[in-house]
């Protein structure tokens, strides 16, 4: 038996053939009496083009005591939501990786009136040798502006020397709302994040859905140390959670039917959500998710 710990999360996705391809698009909502059809503006949506990253580049670089720290990510480009990173570590005029350890990656976002906040990230980076550089993610919760901004801190020992370093960075808008992400809080009292990462572009048909749940670690203790204390800013990616989905097609036209063959988000070896959505026809399509976890967890 599992129980509901999240109000119904929607996402209203848009699917239409331009120029011969089809391109899907996603509005978030953060609840459902919130977000009407009224409010959407389906015509515009469906003219958005969506453009598919495969190639990462690098997005930021810094260089520190002979050392260049390259942070690459899709498209070389920081974006609100799920980004995957590829964190590599080099001597400034040499090529090739150094042999770094303890490689630690935490991102903090600065408001306005000087508070700090960061957001779901993978904190300790292990070595990937078969890639040749340190896996991991962030999932930024809102754009860079004049007055608010991240940065990257960046620690590593080498030759038994730690380092640190930090880099201010820009997060630009997700334009493809398929890449959309939310936070909210659940009936545990607990901060939940839930990002979208694939697919870029759907395609009528079986789609594999991919999604990262993540829970923010409340601090036990007040900061200690020099700032930043990572354990202020710690994340947990959520496991034996299930994501519950039902997709629409919400205009009224479409009569508000699903479509069937459609699977739930279960959490596989990779720390992400997968299942299927099934879009059986172009237009307007609305994705509802109801966010589950296991009886034995319930506070």
């Amino acid at each position: 038996m599992q129980r509901s710990t999240a109000r119904q999360l929607l996402f209203t996705r848009l699917l239409s053939i331009m120029k011969k391809a089809i391109f899907f698009l996603t509005t978030l909502c953060l609840s459902v009496m919130s977000c009407t059809k009224e409010k959407t503006d389906y015509e515009a949506e469906i003219n958005t083009i969506v453009t598919e990253h495969y190639e990462f580049k690098e997005a930021a670089a810094i260089n520190s005591n002979g050392y260049h720290i390259s942070i690459e990510a899709l498209n070389g480009t920081f974006y609100k939501g799920y980004n995957e990173i590829h964190l590599k570590i080099s001597e400034t005029d040499a090529k090739g990786n150094v042999d770094a350890s303890a490689v630690t990656f935490l991102p903090i976002m600065t408001y306005t009136d000087g508070d700090k906040i960061s957001c779901p990230h993978r904190y300790d980076l292990n070595y990937n040798n078969d890639d040749q550089y340190f896996p991991g993610y962030a999932v930024f919760t809102s754009e860079s502006t004049a007055n608010e901004t991240w940065e990257l801190y960046i620690s590593f020992t080498i030759n038994d020397q730690i380092h640190s370093v930090k880099q201010t960075i820009t997060v630009q808008e997700q334009t493809n709302k398929n890449l959309n992400m939310t936070t909210f809080t659940g009936k545990d009292g607990e901060q939940y994040f839930i990002a979208l990462v694939a697919p870029q572009k759907p395609k009528v048909a079986e789609n594999e859905l991919v999604a990262g749940i993540y829970k923010f670690n409340k601090p036990a203790t007040p900061p200690s140390g020099s700032f930043p204390d990572p354990s202020q800013f710690s994340y947990a990616e959520v496991s034996n959670y299930t994501l519950q989905l039902d997709p629409r097609m919400p205009e009224p036209s479409m009569g508000n039917h699903s479509s069937i063959n459609n699977k739930d988000l279960t959490r596989q070896s990779d720390g992400l959500y997968h299942g299927v959505v099934n879009y059986t026809m172009t237009g307007n399509w609305t994705l509802n998710f109801i966010m589950l976890k296991p009886e034995w967890e319930d506070p």
